[in-house]
Formats: structure tokens, sequence, C-alpha cells
């Protein structure tokens, strides 16, 4: 049977819904390479059983943006639920001492593990971009003889942003290390890294191409040179493996709404290894990182240990969501949630390179699973109408990053590789027709 995917408005939200037609064909196709392959690993596959975890609210539509927004957890609406009532409707304030005050100390413990933490070194906090700032501002007066900070140009733009409004106010130096647009720039980081380097601050897997560096290798440069590392593990955190204390990193921040399915603009953690924590001083001093904030002293005392980094009061809704996305991570386990990402990438690069490099698409990530993260991207020269028309007409979500890059984000605990299949074939489909140039080539608010 043939469907096709048609687009209805509500206000300014985009919803996709399938209806019967013979415009375009969804799928499965059986009789396509790499059916029977997609199918034995789906039957073997031992995080299958996760999905259903998941609310999948249509299931034609097939969703490989978990690297920008994770699928809601099942539990997440039970436990908002909880909050809205009893704790806010009856307990009322009170609830502030039954659970909330300490929450994002408790999440912190919780997701500690996923990242290779301990206990009482994370806390889940704010924004990425504001702990990215907290600290990296803490890093930069803990050098206060040293004059530079080191990026490069596959980092996050915000952080870049971040990086150079603090560079300025301190004045400091910036160096953006320039790349390659796919792989980190490893070799110029570790010639850039010298005496007057302060701080070391990358992304651990790049947004753009999913590349993922060796966080040991260059902790071990910046520590050699005195300097201290900061790392984004916003597209690591829940799909790859982080070693923050076997690789002796410093700080780290990271949000939860990609691989972690904390709910979008959920709230973010940050990471202070334990031996710093009492002599670093966050640069937002506020009354939630007071030693006796309800003393209402107006000299800043700051409090032992990770609080001290945490500034004002959290949103309790937008907190409590985080825990179910967690919880399901640890409970099927990170080493299995990265052996099936490495096959879900893997099998994605094996059909791009059967079906879709004829039509123009060129690998933008790494091939060696080893340096690739849970995400794989494709350039390709009309790729913001390649990826309208995957949503609007082949009813796949996948994202678009300027200039010309799709990418493809694969989140082990609910993609199938069945889903996998049916998306290239789709795509490679949709490119052969042509459909993808009926699409007007603006651009939407966000990509």
């Amino acid at each position: 049977m043939a469907f096709t995917v048609s687009r209805d408005k509500l206000s300014t939200v985009n919803v996709w819904q399938v209806t019967t037609s013979t415009d375009f064909e969804l799928g499965p196709f059986p009789d396509a390479p790499g059916y029977e392959t997609a199918a034995k690993l789906d039957e073997e596959d031992s995080l299958a059983k996760y999905r259903e975890r998941f609310v999948v609210h249509d299931p034609t539509l097939i969703y490989l943006d978990g690297n920008s927004l994770g699928r809601q957890p099942r539990e997440a609406r039970e436990i908002v639920d909880q909050v809205m009532s009893p704790e806010w409707s009856e307990r009322l304030i009170g609830s502030w001492n039954d659970r909330w005050w300490d929450l994002q100390l408790d999440l912190g413990d919780l997701l500690a593990p996923l990242v290779g933490a301990r206990p009482g070194e994370v806390v889940v906090s704010d924004s990425t971009s504001v702990n990215l700032y907290k600290l990296a501002g803490a890093a930069v007066r803990a050098r206060p003889d040293r004059t530079r900070i080191i990026t490069d140009d596959l980092n996050f733009p915000t952080d870049v942003y971040v990086l150079d409004g603090l560079a300025r106010s301190h004045g400091l130096e910036l160096t953006v290390v320039p790349s390659d647009q796919t792989f980190g720039p490893v070799e110029e980081i570790l010639e850039e890294i010298d005496d007057r380097t302060a701080l070391v601050s990358l992304s651990h897997t790049a947004y753009m191409s999913g590349y993922t560096y060796d966080m040991g290798l260059i902790n071990a440069a910046a520590h050699d040179a005195g300097a201290l590392t900061l790392w984004d593990l916003s597209h690591s955190a829940g799909a790859v493996p982080v070693d923050l204390e076997g690789t002796r990193t410093d700080l780290a921040t990271g949000c939860t709404y990609k691989y972690l399915n904390g709910g979008p603009g959920s709230p973010a953690f940050l990471y202070v290894r334990e031996s710093h924590q009492r002599s670093l001083e966050n640069p937002i001093a506020a009354w939630w990182g007071h030693t006796s904030p309800f003393d209402m002293s107006l000299e800043f005392e700051p409090t032992d240990g990770i609080r001290r980094f945490h500034t004002g009061t959290m949103p309790i809704l937008s907190l409590a969501a985080v825990e179910p996305g967690i919880r399901l991570a640890l409970d099927a386990g990170i080493e299995a949630i990265r052996r099936k990402s490495v096959l879900l990438t893997s099998y994605f690069i094996e059909q791009w390179e059967r079906h879709l490099a004829r039509l123009g698409f060129e690998l933008a990530s790494p091939a060696d699973p080893d340096r690739r993260g849970s995400h794989v991207s494709l350039r390709h020269d009309d790729g913001w109408r390649v990826t309208r028309a995957l949503i609007e007409i082949a009813g796949v979500v996948p994202d678009f990053r300027s200039p010309d890059t799709v990418r493809f984000g694969f989140a082990p605990l609910y993609t199938s590789f069945s889903e996998i299949h049916t998306a290239v074939q789709r795509l490679e489909r949709l490119v052969e027709q042509g459909m993808h140039e009926t699409i007007d080539a603006s651009r939407t608010k966000v990509t």
C-alpha cells in the first residue's frame, strides 16, 4: 500500500499526519538491499524493548532528530503530574522542604555514572550556556597570570560566543583553531596549548559532524601546560561513554534534552571535579550557592561542594521531568547503548554508500566509529530543501545545519534498524523523483 504525508498548520506549529494516497510510497521496502540485515539486527536488539517506554504518537513518522530533542518518556507525564498534584496543589510551599530544595543535587548524583563522575560532582542546573559561562569564568579566575582560552571551530557556536565574551571582558585572547569541518584539529590544538593557556574548552562530540575527541589526550596536554579543561557533553551524554574521572577532566557541562530525553529546554548539568570545588569561585554568586541562604545575609558565603556552582531558583516542573530519561539510560546501561549506537550509525553509513552517494550526498562524519558520536551528517548542495522534503513529503524528521548539512540522529533507546532502512529508501526515492525541488527554499525559524 502507498501513503503520502500531508502537513496541517495549527497556529505556528507544524503537524504532520499520514493520509492514504498514491503520491509517495512510505514502505516498508522488503525488496530493497539491506532490508534483511535491518530485520535481523532488530531481532537481535537487546534494547528494542525500551521503545515502548517512549511516546510514539505516529508510528509511520520516522524520527531521526533525537540528537536535537529526544522523544518523551512515558513516565515523564506521571512525574510532572505528581509535581502538579499533590506537591504543588496540596503541599504548596511545603514541597520545597519535602523534595524540591535538593532535587537538582539528587538528579546530579543520579546522572553522574552516565558521565563517569562520582556522587557530589554533578548538579542539574541552569542552561548549558549559563553553565559554560560559570565554569569558564571560574577557570580563568583560577589562572590569573594566563592570557589565552583555546577552542576550535567545531565547537557549538554559542560556546564560542560565551568564550569570546568572557575573553573580551577579562582582556584575554580567544584562539579558535580551524578544522576541515569534519575532524577535530587535534594536532593543531596540541600545538597551541602553551604556558599562557588558562583554559581549553571543546565539545566532546561535535554538533555538526559528530566527531568525538579523545578527552584523555587533550586533558593530559592541557594539564602538562598548567591549563584547565572544560568539555561540552551535550552531544555525548546518554549516547557515548564519558569517563570524566578516568580522563581527569576538570570541568564539564551538557544539556539533558537530547539523548537523555529530558524535554524541550530541560535544565542542563555541570560537573566540577571534587578536587577543584573549594578552590574555584562561581562568577555568578547567587543564593542557592550560599552556605545559609535563608539567613538573608548581604554578604555572600559560598557553600561547600558542587552546590556552590548552582545559582538561582530552579524551574521545578522542568527539573522533575529530567528524571525518567536518566533512569532509562541507566537501566539500559551506557555500554549497551553505545554498542547499538555504533551499529545504527554504521548501518546508516553502509546504506548511504549503497543508495545515496550517487545522488550527491557526501559523508560529513567520521567513518571510524571510535571517533563518531550517535549522529551522522550528510552534505548536499540542496540540503535545506532535502530536509524539508523529508519532513513534509516523506515523513522522516532529521534536522539541517547551515550551509548544506542534513543531520540524522540515532537514539539507541528508541530508533530501530528497520526505520533507518525505510528512511534511506524514502530519501532515495524523494531525490530521484526531484520532489525536494518543489519545496520553498525560504528558511523556518528552527531548522
